[in-house]
This record gives structure tokens, C-alpha cells and sequence, in this order.
């Protein structure tokens, strides 16, 4: 990777980075627990860019783990750059005038084994173009629903927002809602959580504001979610509790197809097919 970061996509980099290293340590921690020697397998990935040599337009890491708790679980970290096509530049923030683009973050999504285990996603993302800005967020995704998991993984968010603003885990949690729905289905993906994008950098008091909340964000996932893993993993399962779990993996793919921005951003930015599509789950159903 030969991209030449400022003091701030370094930063932003870094930290991305870490935090890939302590989920990836925390879920193989509980692979251990349960019996199994499941670890991450790591791929590194150059990014193709037209007219560029490769690693020249940056890169990244696909990390996955298929376990006996994790059966499926992806955790990407990418740092890339270059320049939109016309049309995609349009679509996004700051680039319409100026196409040209620096992106750095993680990605992660698991698909578990237990259908009482809730799938989950998480992406915190540090953009610029024109503008540079922070984005991101997590949601919660179980088959089969419980007002504690729910409860424990909002409680979690709302207090890395509470921390810099009490508007932001309404506003947030709303944004959540709205962008999480599939709407040829008429239903939520999930019990939601929270969504933030266009969190502008105008100035190095204004990064290190949002940088701040966008490292808490990940932190607060960090401490919401292993716990629900672990008091859920060893609970018996049915056949129909299977079929529920494989239904609602099929409407999770179908939102990451059809609407998903992120999918949709490696996609056309020249990203790893793999590390990008390692959201979809290892079995899936449609009635």
C-alpha cells in the first residue's frame, strides 16, 4: 500500500486498525470458551485502480473466522484512494465537483452458529473529498428476538452517544431505523441500533470531536456484544427455531444486494469482491 496519508487519515487508520485487532482477539476468546480452535485467516488485498500500479490506490485486510459459535464472521479493514467515475461522484458527499477520494475503515459482520445469537454489523468510516467526514454505526439482527439482548446492545450505544450529545442517540437510533428496513418486504432487518454519516471535519477541533465519538461507537460495540454471544451460544435449538434463523438470513442478503450504500461503495470504487461480499451468510433461505 503506497498511499500517502496526512496526520489525520493516519489517525483515523490506526485506530481502525486496533480495533479489528481487539474484536478479531475478543471473538476468537470465545471461540476458546466454547471448545474450539476456530482463529481469523487474514488476506491482504491491493486495490485496482485504472491507470494506477498496484497498491497504489491503497488496500486492505479481509479478516474471517468460521467457528463453532462464529459460523460465519468477517472483520475488513480497508484503506484505499483514488478517483469516482462522473456519475458515482455525484453520489457522493463533496465529490461532485471533484471526484477524486481517500476512504479508511472497518467493516465487520457475523453470522452465527446458535440461532439465539443474534447476527450483528458494525462499520465506523472516515471519508474525504472534498469534505472530509466520519460515518458509521452498528445493529443488532437475532432470528429469534429478546428484549434483554436488545435492551444490553441500545443501553451500550446510548451511552457512547450520551457522552458528546444527548441529540445524538435519538437522531441516530432514528437514522437506524430508517436505513436498516427493506422496504419490498416492509420490514426492519433487525431491532436496530444506530446510524451516522456526513459527521463534517471543517477543522482539527471538529476531527477530533467525531473521531473521538467514532472511536467510542466502536468501543461501545466491543462491550455490547461479546456479552449477548455468551449468554446465548449454549442454548438449545430447534428445527423451526433453524428455519427462522435461515428465513431472516435470506432478508439480510437481500438488504446488502439491493440497498446497502457500503456494498454498493466497494463495489464501485474498485474494492475486494471477497472482502466486500463477505457480508452475505454461509447458508440462507427463501420460502
Amino acid at each position: 500500500m503506497t498511499l500517502i496519508l496526512d496526520p489525520q487519515q493516519q489517525s483515523a487508520r490506526t485506530w481502525f486498525e486496533s480495533l479489528r485487532d481487539r474484536i478479531c482477539a475478543e471473538f476468537e476468546a470465545i471461540e476458546r470458551e466454547a471448545g474450539s480452535d476456530a482463529r481469523f485467516d487474514y488476506i491482504a488485498w491491493d486495490r485496482e485502480a485504472p491507470g494506477l500500479p498496484a497498491g497504489e490506490g491503497g488496500g486492505g485486510v479481509r479478516g474471517v473466522m468460521k467457528g463453532k459459535v462464529f459460523e460465519k464472521v468477517g472483520v475488513n479493514v480497508s484503506t484505499v484512494g483514488g478517483t469516482f467515475s462522473p456519475e458515482f461522484a455525484k453520489t457522493i458527499h463533496g465529490a461532485g465537483e471533484d471526484p477524486n477520494f481517500f476512504a479508511t475503515g472497518i467493516s465487520l459482520v457475523a453470522h452465527m452458529a446458535n440461532p439465539h445469537v443474534p447476527a450483528v454489523h458494525m462499520n465506523t468510516r472516515f471519508l474525504v473529498t472534498a469534505k472530509r467526514w466520519f460515518g458509521g454505526g452498528a445493529d443488532l439482527n437475532p432470528p429469534l428476538p429478546r428484549d434483554e439482548d436488545t435492551a444490553h446492545f441500545h443501553d451500550a450505544l446510548k451511552a457512547a452517544c450520551d457522552a458528546h450529545d444527548p441529540d445524538h442517540y435519538p437522531r441516530f437510533k432514528a437514522w437506524a431505523d430508517d436505513y436498516f428496513f427493506i422496504p419490498h418486504r416492509n420490514v426492519h432487518r433487525g431491532v436496530g441500533g444506530i446510524f451516522y454519516d456526513h459527521l463534517e471535519c471543517a477543522d482539527n477541533a471538529a476531527f477530533d470531536a467525531h473521531f473521538a465519538f467514532t472511536r467510542d461507537v466502536g468501543d461501545a460495540f466491543l462491550k455490547a456484544f461479546p456479552p449477548i454471544v455468551r449468554r446465548r451460544m449454549n442454548e438449545g435449538w430447534s428445527q423451526e427455531d433453524y428455519a427462522r434463523m435461515l428465513e431472516w438470513r435470506g432478508r439480510y442478503a437481500e438488504f446488502n444486494l439491493v440497498h446497502d450504500r457500503g456494498t454498493l461503495f466497494g463495489l464501485k470504487t474498485g474494492g475486494n469482491i471477497d472482502a466486500i461480499l463477505m457480508s452475505l451468510p454461509p447458508m440462507a433461505s427463501w420460502s
